[in-house]
């Protein structure tokens, strides 16, 4: 009897183990945060995107426009079409080139200068197509978070 039930507990330990080994597709909305911003001489912004592919599956991310405000003042919309794809939990960084409304143009030097944290809200779409689909999704985001002048790079917060 013992023995038998010796072998029924090992017999369950591997079906319990069997089980988990299932190929799961969870596809989850993707997260998008600046990394980086650059102030360019002509007053253009160059702004480093992290785009965080939290699938797991591999995603191929086509597009994205997101309004972007800075301290509560809105800079504009930044458009970009990456045509990366990321792999299952991953993240990898797309440029966007940005005109910036004058306001928030303001704003940004004021941070640079002072040398301050600044607060910002990326909110918008982003399209990306799961691996191995044939239909585009598109995916909302809002975001909230803040950057910083880094030391030892004039123009550049992150």
């Amino acid at each position: 009897m013992k023995r038998f039930l010796q072998l029924f507990a090992l017999a369950m330990v591997v079906a319990l183990f069997a089980g988990c080994g299932k190929n799961t597709r969870r596809v989850s909305p993707p997260s998008v945060s600046i990394q980086q911003v650059a102030v360019q001489a002509n007053g253009d912004w160059v702004v480093d995107l992290r785009l965080h592919n939290f699938s797991s599956v591999s995603m191929r991310f086509e597009g994205l426009q997101l309004a972007l405000s800075v301290d509560e003042q809105a800079a504009g919309t930044l458009r970009a079409t990456p045509g990366i794809s990321i792999g299952p939990t991953s993240a990898d960084v797309v440029k966007a080139t940005f005109k910036p409304e004058g306001v928030a143009r303001i704003v940004v030097a004021d941070a640079l200068s002072a040398r301050r944290t600044l607060a910002y809200r990326l909110e918008g779409k982003v399209q990306a197509l799961p691996e191995e689909a044939r239909k585009q999704r598109e995916f909302e985001v809002d975001y909230r978070s803040s950057i910083n002048p880094a030391p030892g790079l004039d123009g550049v917060l992150r």
